[in-house]
């Protein structure tokens, strides 16, 4: 007799592979048609206006996106646990260009290399420290979808590799690309002679110049599209072709000091975008979710942030099933753009509350000592939970509307994101504000974001995050609604980075975990 249920699953089989076999973007497999010459590089950094032609080729790169879908036979397995039942496991890492390109792949893929770069000294053979971040590189190995910022092709800083297409060789993964950046001050140091040295010589036949934003995924890829914002705080190209103004050689000069970061000029074309794509698999519950990776603008202020995420929250409006967005938010509640005397004048003299501030300190006799402590802790509070209250003059947050965007959203189906918090679904059992999505530590968010070297809490920010739309919750702090697809476990793996001592990126990965089926946790009252 025939097998109805395997049958079944025979079919389902054959029409995945089939699907996995689709051209791999809108060019076929013509890859190298699309890419820029160097000398048409050259012309990017040069040519303003550009060549029509060059125009042309230039919006292609920046608005479609490159995929491949490996032609896999058979459905992925999935992890499973009592509690959650079956589930798949969603990364985020901002993998700072993939320079430490040979530790990022063991950490992603082979425990053994991994654990072979541990420093015995720093990761003594049976301690804790050595326990700890084999444990979190295995988590991170078991992820079925791992969205990356940062990622380069063809840069010789990251050995002129395809940073994303090889990840995903090795993992056998199906993998999307969209490219944010045409990165040209190397261009420009390679020909120029008064700066051209061995650090700046490039291999012109394999540069490439590309930077973005990489999905990879067990999963087929459907519907990919990359979709620049039409709000672009920041012109990566005019302005960081113009000099640096004293004040900003001083600032970055402070920081290298301090915090031992070189911040470089960037000349590059492109912006800041979404890349979309469907995950496919009959097992979801309404068969596909939404991937959203994005990168938002770090040299802006907090309420230009504020505008791409608005961008974003009305591309993914209308999508009916589940949704993850994943990025660099560079949530930091900081100004980050480039500054000059006249820029510094009119932050700070410009704005009402200055004034207000500065009267309320004369009225009650505060000086400059009482001014430099009210800015401490107001930084103290705000760099590890951007979401607190925004309390003008007193306690301001400017990365407060943020989330108060995310929170008041709502998708055309009525769909919100989860803003759920509670011991049961958490990492060590923390409760309040996205702990089920994002790991809370013991104040505010493990950060996931550091500088070489941090003062204290100075150097350290939450700046990536991980937000989901599950299925069927119209509140997003509904504690008695579905959990079905609803993020659980999250997880900051901050000791993964320092696996090797020039760590392998500034910014941490972040896991979570969303189930298949209703979870049997039992849901909190009275919330």
């Amino acid at each position: 007799m025939h097998d109805p249920l395997r049958q079944g699953s025979r079919v389902v089989c054959l029409c995945l592979a089939l699907l996995c076999v689709l051209p791999s973007h809108p060019f076929g497999n013509d890859i190298d048609e699309r890419l820029l010459t160097y000398q048409e590089l050259t012309k990017l950094y040069i040519n303003r206006p550009l060549p029509a032609d060059l125009e042309s080729r230039l919006d292609n790169l920046l608005s479609v996106a490159f995929v491949t879908n490996r032609p896999n036979t058979s459905l992925p397995p999935l992890s499973s646990q009592a509690s959650l039942g079956q589930y798949i496991r969603v990364a985020h890492w901002n993998i700072e260009r993939g320079i430490e390109y040979d530790a990022l792949e063991a950490a992603l893929t082979s425990e053994a290399k991994f654990e072979a770069l541990l420093r015995t000294d720093r990761f003594p053979l049976g301690r804790e420290a050595r326990r700890e971040i084999l444990d979190q590189a295995s988590a991170l190995r078991a992820a079925d979808v791992i969205v990356l910022n940062e990622v380069d092709w063809g840069m010789k800083r990251s050995g002129y590799r395809n940073i994303a297409g090889d990840l995903a060789a090795r993992l056998n993964f199906h993998f999307a690309f969209g490219v944010e950046f045409v990165e040209l001050s190397p261009v420009y140091l390679n020909d120029n002679p008064e700066t051209h040295d061995e650090l700046f010589s490039l291999d012109t036949d394999r540069y490439r110049g590309l930077h973005g934003t990489a999905i990879l995924s067990r999963f087929p890829l459907e519907n990919v599209r990359l979709i620049p914002f039409k709000n672009q705080p920041y012109d990566w190209f005019r302005e960081e072709k113009q000099n640096v103004s004293m004040i900003e050689k001083a600032r970055r000069k402070l920081i290298k000091t301090v915090f031992r970061e070189d911040a470089f000029r960037e000349v590059r074309r492109g912006g800041r975008t979404v890349l979309l794509a469907d995950i496919i698999d009959p097992r979801f519950p309404s068969g596909r979710a939404t991937i959203a990776a994005t990168h938002i603008e770090i040299r802006t202020t907090p309420k230009l942030r504020q505008a791409q995420l608005g961008e974003l929250l009305d591309i993914i409006k209308p999508i009916k099933n589940p949704v993850i967005i994943a990025g660099d938010m560079n949530t930091s509640g900081q100004d980050m753009t480039p500054t000059n005397l006249k820029r510094e004048i009119s932050k700070r003299f410009g704005k009402p509350e200055y004034w207000l501030r500065t009267g309320v300190n004369t009225l009650l006799g505060l000086g400059l000592i009482e001014d430099v402590i009210s800015a401490s802790l107001q930084f103290g509070r705000n760099h590890g939970d951007p979401t607190v209250r925004h309390i003008p003059v007193v306690m301001p947050n400017e990365e407060r509307r943020f989330f108060s965007q995310l929170k008041d959203f709502r998708f055309d189906d009525g769909g919100s994101i989860d803003f759920r918090g509670e011991a049961a679904r958490s990492t060590k059992g923390r409760s309040n504000t996205f702990a089920n999505s994002n790991e809370r530590d013991e104040k505010g968010f493990v950060t996931t974001f550091r500088l070489n070297r941090p003062v204290k809490f100075l150097g350290k920010f939450k700046l990536d995050w991980i937000f989901v739309k599950p299925v069927h919750l119209f509140d997003p702090s509904d504690y008695q609604g579905s959990y079905l697809f609803a993020p659980h476990f999250g997880r900051t793996l901050d000791a993964v980075t320092g696996a090797i001592e020039s760590r392998i990126s500034d910014h941490h990965p972040m896991i979570v975990d969303l189930p298949l089926l209703e979870p049997s946790i039992k849901k909190v009252k009275g919330k």
